[in-house]
């Protein structure tokens, strides 16, 4: 059984940062082999792609609001993936999600279908 579990979601005013984690745990599960990305819902939508990382580390792939404000990282070894957000706005305040997903899939990193893994989500507000 495979877990992503999101910590780092918090209150905080616009122009401020926040740190998301995620932590993949499972019976020799590994995130080696997989693609990892983060989503959130706005309100009354469907899950929206924010940030994705191949399983090489070497490719990063954002979606335009995040750009220039959010950075995307991992941990191999400590089987993690982080979400450095900054100059963070109103607009943003939303319940995040990390996902996983082979890293063979030929689908967009911003496809929802694609990603098997699933977080419970961790919840970011920006105050104004």
């Amino acid at each position: 059984q495979v877990q992503l579990v999101e910590s780092g979601g918090g209150l905080v005013q616009a122009g401020g940062s926040l740190r998301l984690s995620c932590a993949a745990s499972g019976r020799t599960f590994s995130i080696r082999t997989y693609d990892l990305a983060w989503f959130r819902p706005p309100p009354g939508n469907e899950r929206e792609f924010v940030a994705a990382i191949d399983c090489s580390e070497m490719f990063t792939h954002y979606a335009d609001s995040a750009k220039g404000r959010f950075t995307i990282s991992r941990d191999n070894a400590k089987n993690t993936v982080s979400l450095q957000m900054n100059s963070l706005e109103p607009e943003h305040t939303a319940v995040y999600y990390c996902a996983a997903r082979r890293s063979s899939s030929y689908d967009s990193y911003a496809s929802v279908l694609s990603y098997a893994y699933w977080g419970q989500g961790t919840q970011v507000t920006v105050s104004s």
